[in-house]
């Protein structure tokens, strides 16, 4: 299969098109880009198991064209705390597992009785779901476990030869995955930390730690990870004192000048600016990452707001590496 790159409107029809024939493509979102197929269709959804190499028990997140679709798909879609919640974050980087509705395949939910499901604000993205008028199923555009990609090459050092189409929509604003919240009882379960922080989800309602039982995308304990090892350090002190026995890359959170014992940095963001360093992570690992290191180490960011999503991504990538 030859993978091809195409952009604008005749790639808005192209991919809907791809979608409306049962077939898989990649999309771009405000987020990072998505693997999209068509959510009602079963055989669809398996060819993004299949391309991403993605386990069965991993559920995918739908995307909804429109605000109808959320009564099709699930039953709590007037429940007021989900009301106020969409008023007031879609379209945007929000998830919300909610109980789903038998229309539901059982293999975008891996059995599960709840469904994911967000608005996109990517205007690209939604003119696909506009055009092809239904739901997809699009989790991000890599194979598992790897970097989530957030230009269209890094979809295509990906996946080439595994999908027909990739719609580019140039660098994606925000650069990390959706957050994800279950409202049970009157409370909501972060799920998954995000570009919508426990600050900003505080005024609805008690925000709580998620369950044991991965019940959403992005749970898993190993995630984001570069094919280099990552190591990330508990404080900015430990940069200056780290010693690397090989040569190392510095993924570091604000720093002007690169420290002597690293072979190579990239600076998240030299304004401290936390929505800059979320939209530069993944690229910024995936560079390292290319360079043949022996190591990658990565400085934390501050951990409140919107750092704890991207201190989130950095334990995942680091999990199988320390």
């Amino acid at each position: 299969m030859t993978t091809r790159i195409v952009a604008g409107a005749a790639g808005v029809e192209e991919a809907s098109a791809l979608l409306a024939a049962g077939q898989i493509v990649a999309l771009p979102t405000e987020t990072v880009y998505g693997l999209a197929a068509s959510a009602l269709d079963p055989e669809a959804a398996a060819r993004v198991f299949e391309a991403k190499e993605r386990p069965a028990f991993d559920p995918l997140i739908v995307h909804l064209p429109s605000l109808d679709w959320l009564d099709r798909l699930t039953t709590a879609a007037f429940d007021p705390l989900v009301q106020s919640l969409i008023q007031r974050f879609w379209p945007g980087p929000f998830t919300l597992v909610l109980a789903r509705r038998p229309i539901v395949p059982d293999i975008v939910t891996s059995d599960l009785p709840t469904v994911a499901v967000r608005m996109s604000a990517h205007p690209l993205f939604r003119a696909v779901l506009d055009h092809f008028g239904a739901p997809v199923a699009a989790p991000s555009a890599n194979r598992f476990g790897r970097i989530s990609p957030t230009a269209a090459q890094h979809v295509l050092e990906e996946l080439d030869g595994r999908i027909p189409l990739i719609l580019d929509g140039g660098p994606c604003a925000v650069g990390i995955e959706s957050t994800v919240v279950a409202p049970i009882d009157g409370a909501l379960h972060l799920l998954r930390a995000g570009p919508i922080t426990a600050e900003d989800l505080a005024p609805f309602a008690p925000v709580l730690p998620p369950p044991s039982a991965i019940a959403s995308p992005g749970q898993l304990p190993s995630h984001y990870a570069p094919l280099t090892p990552l190591r990330l350090l508990s404080s900015a002190a430990e940069v200056d004192k780290f010693k690397p026995a090989g040569p190392a890359g510095l993924l570091a959170w604000s720093r002007p000048f690169r420290p002597a014992q690293f072979a190579a940095m990239e600076v998240l963001t030299l304004r401290s600016d936390p929505r800059e360093a979320a939209a530069r992570l993944f690229a910024a690992m995936r560079h390292l990452d290319s360079l043949g290191l022996d190591l990658i180490v990565a400085e934390p960011p501050p951990p409140a707001g919107l750092g704890a999503a991207i201190l989130d991504r950095l334990r995942k990538a680091s999990a199988y590496s320390e």
